[in-house]
């Protein structure tokens, strides 16, 4: 069921109440982090520069508190999160302290890439969902299966914890399927190795030098 009446700013969005299940520990998958594009995630208002990528930590390290991220100057942290092909998510599963620094609060998007802070106040997200304080990654949230396959790119935005100044997490692990690469980039790549003389005569803008202030 979808309650849409629910979530802070009035936005849409199925699942405030997603679905929640203790697993045990057994029968999950979060191996979604080996097609995870590091190098590319930008993660807003981290406190320390480049702590957010390490959250994505294999499952077998979840438990390791040595990296975490947290916020900044507000209880607000935002995930871009680029994949190295098309995949489908089907759940997600994340670890913070049993206190008030753990998110309450999680909007997705999907496909949108490298969302601020504006575009999430003013966007529908794909699906939303009210957390559980979880200190070793025991309940899974599943996505919805329709929205969330032939993915390349996932926005979360945590925008609330449960009343501290900063948000902490330790842990965020994705479930899901591998689907395939990126076959329109090999195509260009089979183009570019035959280059002709005219095809550069007006040269495009390199996307990848997009700077986030």
């Amino acid at each position: 069921m979808c309650d849409h009446g629910h979530g802070n700013g009035g936005h849409g969005g199925c699942a405030s109440h997603a679905q929640t299940f203790d697993y045990g520990g057994t029968g999950m998958e979060y191996h979604m982090v080996n097609y995870i594009d590091k190098d590319k995630v930008v993660v807003l208002n981290e406190s320390v520069d480049g702590s957010g990528v390490k959250v994505f930590k294999a499952w077998d390290n979840r438990i390791d508190r040595t990296d975490y991220v947290e916020s900044d100057v507000d209880p607000e942290l935002l995930f871009n999160i680029p994949f190295t092909g098309h995949v489908k998510i089907t759940g997600i599963t994340l670890i913070g302290d049993l206190d008030e620094s753990h998110p309450s609060d999680l909007r997705i998007f999907k496909d949108r890439e490298i969302m601020s802070f504006s575009d999430v106040a003013n966007a529908k997200p794909d699906q939303e969902m009210k957390l559980k304080q979880d200190d070793s990654g025991q309940i899974d949230y599943p996505l919805i299966a329709a929205k969330f396959s032939n993915v390349h790119h996932l926005t979360l935005y945590f925008p609330t914890n449960f009343g501290d100044d900063v948000t902490r997490i330790f842990y965020i692990g994705l479930r899901g399927d591998f689907q395939h690469n990126f076959r329109e980039k090999a195509v260009i790549a089979t183009y570019e190795s035959r280059p002709m003389a005219d095809d550069h005569k007006a040269e495009i803008p390199d996307a990848a030098h997009h700077h986030i202030c």
